[in-house]
């Protein structure tokens, strides 16, 4: 059989910290759960980066597996080394790695190399029940999606589920951050309606039916986790200033137990005719140089709807036009300013005698 350097799988050093090994198997996870990388080679690699933190995070059987020495390479031959013959390794049926004992399904998720080391823990001959727990899945949703930061590892956040322990009442970690923060881009035309507007969202989230645990779940196919669409009305308030938050309640992540977490939106202006601020709004209007020079009237489009402004004689770029009641919205039941910026741009085409025209007036400058 071939031997896995787990280190190396997980990109860290032999003697990184709980912490490292904890954050580099959160970044590869995400980066290549089969939910979220659809490359061909994800499955197997997720699966690597599962059992590598399997072993490195579990204190007994990393003592274990740093026993066989660090001069072992990715690939190679590798046979248990004396000592390790004790271990039981009858309990393991064909290549196919699979448990007996209770073990079968979830044992499967394991290579061969990890079998012919741990066997004793996932046969009920190893010193850890801890160990078992962990081991009868091939993935945890605490370890990978939790924003609380407090997990200290798969086999303790499914003892305290068990227990129904959600952290902090009796000695364990954080309780795991159930709330979804996400921007939500808003245009002027949406706070002028004064109507809720309708958002799509995907979110993935803990399976409910195993608890994220995953092993044998028909709902979410083994990973603990499942996509979530949701449709949702957002309420926009009068004067929201961007940055601002607003809260769904409810509609967070849910917990074992069915309680949920909120949602925030914070909201962002995305608008590409209007600057918007608060109730008052900004728009660039293009005039050519002759119309500055002279003045002119210009029909322009507002969210009242089209009207005719006056540009004054010997206008300049840059200029803004301060137009009362054409914004959005206020609090008190009217509406802010439009604030025309002039901008003075040639016309799109110019003919010979436009330029002769340009030529001449040069001449007098």
């Amino acid at each position: 059989m071939e031997y896995k350097d787990y280190y190396k799988i997980l990109g860290v050093e032999r003697d990184a910290t709980e912490a490292k090994i904890k954050s580099a198997y959160r970044k590869l996870a995400r980066q290549y759960h089969p939910d979220v990388n659809k490359s061909p080679d994800a499955v197997n690699k997720f699966k690597d980066i599962n059992e590598a933190y399997e072993v490195l995070s579990d204190k007994d059987k990393k003592s274990r597996y740093d026993s066989l020495g660090a001069n072992w390479q990715q690939g190679a031959s590798f046979t248990p080394p004396p000592g390790f013959e004790g271990f039981n390794f009858n309990n393991f049926g064909g290549n196919t790695g699979g448990f007996q004992g209770g073990f079968s399904s979830g044992g499967a998720d394991f290579s061969d190399f990890f079998s012919s080391i741990f066997g004793d823990f996932m046969s009920g001959a190893g010193r850890s029940s801890r160990s078992r727990r962990s081991s009868g899945q091939s993935f945890n949703y605490e370890d990978l999606f939790s924003n609380a930061g407090g997990f200290q590892g798969s086999s303790q956040a499914r003892q305290r589920q068990q227990q129904g322990c959600t952290g902090g009442c009796c000695g364990g970690d954080k309780q795991e951050n159930l709330d979804i923060t996400q921007e939500l881009n808003i245009t002027a035309k949406d706070l002028m309606n004064d109507k809720p507007v309708n958002v799509k969202m995907k979110s993935i989230e803990k399976c409910t039916k195993c608890s994220g645990i995953g092993s044998n779940c028909s709902e979410c196919g083994g990973t603990g986790i499942v996509n979530v669409s949701k449709n949702l009305t957002v309420k926009i308030p009068k004067g929201v200033k961007e940055g601002q938050k607003i809260r769904l309640k409810g509609e967070g992540k849910p917990d074992n137990y069915g309680k949920k977490g909120d949602l925030y939106f914070i909201i962002k202006f995305k608008d590409t005719e209007y600057t918007i601020d608060g109730e008052n709004l900004t728009k660039t209007v293009e005039i050519t140089p002759a119309e500055a020079v002279l003045g002119c009237k210009k029909d322009i489009s507002t969210l009242h709807g089209v009207i005719n402004i006056k540009i004054p004689p010997e206008t300049r770029s840059g200029k803004t036009l301060r137009l009362k009641a054409l914004g959005l919205p206020d609090k008190s039941g009217g509406f802010g300013y439009l604030n025309v910026k002039i901008s003075i741009n040639l016309p799109k085409t110019i003919s010979s005698k436009q330029k002769e025209l340009y030529k001449k007036l040069l001449e007098t400058e």
